[in-house]
């Protein structure tokens, strides 16, 4: 699932587990809701890097046009 299915997934299964007292499905809630902040993360991480590698090769293209 995708950052925010499983953020909100979580928080559905979390909304659910304390109606129900259900404690596992409210454990349950809380782990999808932070997997999928976690994925969110890591989406950011792996846009700033491509950022940077894009950054770079302009700059080295750019350094070898000059040369």
């Amino acid at each position: 699932m995708g950052e925010h299915t499983d953020k909100v997934s979580g928080r559905v299964r979390q909304a659910l587990g304390a109606l129900k007292g259900d404690r596992d499905l409210k454990r349950e809630g809380e782990h999808q809701e932070r997997k999928g902040e976690v994925k969110g993360h890591i989406d950011d991480a792996v846009d700033k890097a491509q950022d940077a590698a894009d950054d770079l090769k302009d700059k080295v293209e750019s350094a070898v046009d000059k040369a």
